[in-house]
């Protein structure tokens, strides 16, 4: 059967990848639990050799998840964090990184926590909109532009085109953690970066079953596939055959998902806006976001996350996520079904409060994943919940 090219997103969603299994036709790659594979010869292989090494499962996912990102490869990992961290590994010791402020506790940890003492890793955390804050933090031993957009948590728009043509002039590796996102909502190789990174476990695989991350390659930095693909290897921290059947297997109801998602978040961001007891919402499709334009003109739509300021003090907040029922209180997000974050004690409590502080995670902060339910259901458990 000839393969053909599409260009829809939902049609490549589904059928991006080798297709069907070539020795049975199944439609669907199968599984293969296999750690080694038979070599015919001694040097000579059928193109498998070592599982860590590759495996075709997982190269199914990674193939389709860079045709659906429109990279040149893709890079399966055993989490997000794994894959962040062999990124790092792209970078000569005692490296600078400049990154966006509204980041991934995670992230942060690993920058910091880990990255700086294992190999002397300096990161500057700026407004990466800023010309001249992006100009102030260039130091000669900077290597890498690390960017979230929209940000974690308070959903904060970076200017993907002018952050890429920053790094672009001055011979940095242009990073997009596009986990919130995900390439069903934004596409960051198309505006110019070269890396682009994701939290498989949240959107791409959508029914918090799994646990993985993946990293894409522009098409035009082939010196980056061939080093990833050694780090990959050679660190070994791969996303094992079963998470990657799994991980496929989201990629081909993702846009489908996507829309849902945002339909939801947004009518729940338009009735939080105006409550009583909400301050403030964070929310790239209203128009009173801050990064509103930039968005709208480099995501599909607003994305499925709503961060909210409640008007209460943090025992409020607390007794406000104590009350949700169909919103569960967890860590994560992305999935079908809603969930609740509180950063502040929750996806940021790594970082120092001060710097908690500076990057917009305060007390009274919340993080809304909407998931796919009947939005008036959703809408009357946080009517609920804020009567408290």
């Amino acid at each position: 059967m000839t393969k053909r090219t599409h260009s829809g997103r939902s049609t490549l969603a589904v059928h991006a990848g080798p297709g069907p299994d070539p020795a049975t036709g199944a439609v669907m790659p199968p599984i293969y639990a296999t750690s080694t594979f038979i070599q015919p010869e001694p040097g000579v292989t059928t193109g498998w050799e070592y599982a860590r090494s590759g495996n075709p499962t997982r190269a199914a996912f990674e193939q389709a998840l860079a045709q659906i990102e429109g990279g040149a490869a893709g890079f399966a990992f055993a989490s997000g964090l794994a894959a962040e961290a062999t990124i790092l590994d792209l970078l000569p010791h005692g490296s600078h990184i400049i990154a966006s402020q509204d980041l991934y506790g995670g992230s942060w940890r690993l920058f910091h926590r880990v990255r700086k003492h294992s190999a002397n890793l300096t990161v500057s955390h700026i407004d990466v909109n800023d010309p001249a804050a992006l100009k102030a933090a260039l130091q000669p031993n900077t290597k890498m532009i690390w960017i979230e957009t929209p940000g974690n948590p308070t959903l904060s728009i970076v200017n993907l085109e002018h952050a890429a043509a920053f790094a672009k002039q001055h011979g940095l590796i242009s990073v997009v953690d596009n986990t919130f996102a995900s390439p069903a909502v934004q596409r960051p190789l198309e505006h110019g970066a070269d890396i682009v990174v994701h939290s498989v476990t949240k959107y791409i695989g959508g029914h918090s079953d799994l646990v993985a991350g993946a990293v894409v390659i522009g098409h035009d930095r082939a010196e980056l596939v061939e080093r990833m693909g050694f780090l990959q290897n050679a660190v070994g921290a791969v996303l094992d055959p079963f998470q990657s059947f799994l991980a496929r297997r989201g990629l081909m109801t993702l846009e489908l998902r996507a829309e849902r998602h945002a339909a939801n978040a947004l009518k729940i961001a338009r009735f939080l806006e105006g409550h009583g007891k909400v301050e403030r919402i964070y929310y790239p499709a209203l128009p009173s976001h801050p990064g509103h334009n930039i968005a709208m003109k480099q995501m599909s739509n607003g994305g499925g996350m709503v961060t909210l300021i409640t008007k209460g003090d943090q025992d409020f907040t607390v007794r406000f996520l104590k009350k949700l029922s169909l919103f569960g209180l967890a860590e994560s997000l992305g999935g079908v079904e809603s969930l609740v974050g509180y950063p502040w004690m929750m996806s940021h409590a790594s970082v120092p409060e001060d710097q908690r502080r500076d990057m917009g995670v305060t007390p009274n902060l919340v993080r809304l994943s909407v998931g796919i339910e009947d939005a008036d259901d959703l809408i009357a458990d946080l009517e609920t919940a804020l009567g408290v």
